[in-house]
């Protein structure tokens, strides 16, 4: 048997054709019904793992300005100045990993109120006492005051626990109004769903919403309403209503011995930026503890992870802020260049905006220096620039070959549109040089926008750039994708970005 995902167990065969049966994932209409419940859910939401993590953050920072605010106060600014600073850091981050040991960070820690307290008393006190010990061993505990270290563990005690008997309150106050959530939808309906949902109900502290359920079926097999949950549609609908409702999770309820339909509905669900789980629930077949996770005490397997989730996110966004503010400041130069250039070249405007997929096969504008003639701009892109091609203008030759033309896309960076670093995006009607849709070439094209695209990436360093003149080509590019979104990390994002200017000015693949 081989693998997928978090562990499941499915034939060689059946793996190597998961991606290889078609293409379900073509936008659909959603019916009024569907469309009226996803615009229920287009609000903005937190999730429980971004709340556990920006928590860490805000007590690890409380705790280091009190230590500095009470050595400031009485043992005062001086030579010893630095070394209060440093330990006040160190203890700080001691005191939240030791809070972390002692499960002081699980969401239903946080909103249980006066009950928490033990876990960070023992937390923070642990971290002192380390501290201490640590002060003893170095021979260093009379540069230290008894009373700064005292006070430090009275006060910071006191201001983490109001700041967390607030946070209890603004938890459960958020779990009601929907804010904060984990918003799933579930596939399959029928007894196994009805069970599933009863069994999630049950949960007290459970943060899942259920946003509705999603089947093939008809209302013989899976009846319309199931545990006071509507069928919202078919599962291509489900594509579509995941992108409008910001659904996080969607959990599978077929059975295991159903694995031709697993398979089938994982075709056609995995493009889509979200986490998939197998319900176990009732499933009679163990598998290794690293392949579940819980909702409290309902076991699911973990079949597909969102991409770039949560604290990735937030780092990869911090990482395309800081170098594209940069970069527009440095190339600022070039821009004003290549915009009188084109002046003075044809006539037209200097920026050209196109309409491309982006993140979950959102439509959006991306910016360009104009390189075609403004009479044939195509903004559709709906002919494909070839070798040759007589649209292209003197500079826009230059522009399109050194890749300036992508420059302006900078500002679609600091709009949050792209990242530095992505699956390239594509034009809604690109079509390569065989008058064949992307789609028509690979099966599951849209698995791509699982995160967003970038002014470069992992293909175009490859080599895998250009005219799409024969079907491998893009099959190559869609590939090294693929690996770019399962192996992400910031140091790939650089080596990416180090790459670009090597790589693309020996390219012969741009027109």
């Amino acid at each position: 048997m081989a693998e997928i995902g978090g562990g499941l167990p499915f034939s060689p065969e059946a793996v190597r054709n998961f991606r290889k049966e078609g293409d379900a994932t073509a936008p659909v209409e959603l019916n009024p019904h569907a469309a009226r419940v996803a615009r229920q859910f287009t609000d903005s939401f937190i999730t429980p793992r971004m709340l556990s993590g920006i928590w860490r953050i805000v007590e690890f920072t409380l705790l280091a300005l009190i230590g500095i605010l009470i050595f400031s106060r009485y043992v005062g600014w001086g030579p010893q100045s630095t070394r209060y600073i440093i330990v006040s850091v160190i203890s700080a981050a001691a005191g939240v990993v030791s809070i972390e040991i002692a499960e002081g960070y699980q969401i239903p820690v946080l909103r249980a109120g006066f009950v928490q307290l033990w876990r960070l008393a023992l937390g923070w006190g642990a971290a002192l006492a380390l501290t201490a010990l640590t002060l003893f061993f170095l021979k260093s505990q009379d540069d230290f005051s008894r009373v700064w270290l005292g006070g430090w563990f009275v006060s910071g005690l006191a201001v983490l626990s109001i700041a967390r008997l607030v946070l209890g309150l603004k938890i459960r106050r958020w779990a009601r109004n929907g804010i904060m959530e984990r918003r799933a939808v579930i596939v399959g309906g029928g007894k196994a769903a009805e069970t599933l949902i009863r069994g999630l109900e049950m949960q007290p502290d459970s943060d899942i919403r259920i946003c509705g359920i999603f089947d093939d079926r008809d209302d013989r097999r899976s009846p319309p309403i199931v545990a006071g949950y509507p069928k919202l549609g078919t599962i291509r609908e489900l594509v579509e209503f995941a992108r409008l409702a910001r659904i996080e999770m969607l959990i599978v309820t077929l059975p295991l011995s159903a694995e031709q339909r697993v398979l089938s509905l994982l075709k056609d669900l995995w493009v889509l930026p979200l986490d998939i789980r197998l319900s176990a629930h009732s499933a009679a077949l163990k598998f290794r503890p690293r392949s579940y996770s819980y909702v409290g005490d309902i076991p699911l397997l973990d079949v597909f992870d969102r991409p770039l989730a949560d604290w990735d996110w937030i780092a990869k966004r911090i990482f395309d802020l800081v170098i594209a503010s940069v970069a527009l400041v440095l190339l600022s130069p070039v821009f004003l260049a290549t915009a009188i250039a084109i002046k003075l070249d044809s006539k037209g405007p200097v920026f050209f905006r196109q309409k491309r997929h982006g993140f979950n096969n959102q439509i959006i504008d991306v910016f360009k220096f104009r390189s075609l003639d403004h009479a044939m701009s195509d903004p559709l892109a709906r002919t494909i620039v070839t070798k040759g091609d007589k649209r292209v203008t003197r500079v826009g030759r230059f522009i399109r070959k050194t890749s300036i033309d992508e420059l302006p896309q900078l500002i679609n960076v600091l709009r949050g549109e792209l990242s530095l670093v992505g699956p390239r995006p594509h034009a809604v009607h690109a079509k390569s040089s065989m008058n064949e849709t992307f789609v028509e070439i690979v099966d599951g094209y849209f698995g791509r926008h699982k995160v967003k695209p970038g002014i470069t990436g992992w293909a175009q360093i490859k080599g895998w750039r250009g005219e799409i003149d024969q079907p491998e080509k893009l099959k190559k590019r869609f590939e090294h994708d693929l690996y770019y979104i399962e192996n992400w990390s910031l140091l790939l994002d650089l080596y990416i970005l180090v790459m670009t200017p090597l790589k693309l000015m020996a390219t012969e693949n741009a027109y």
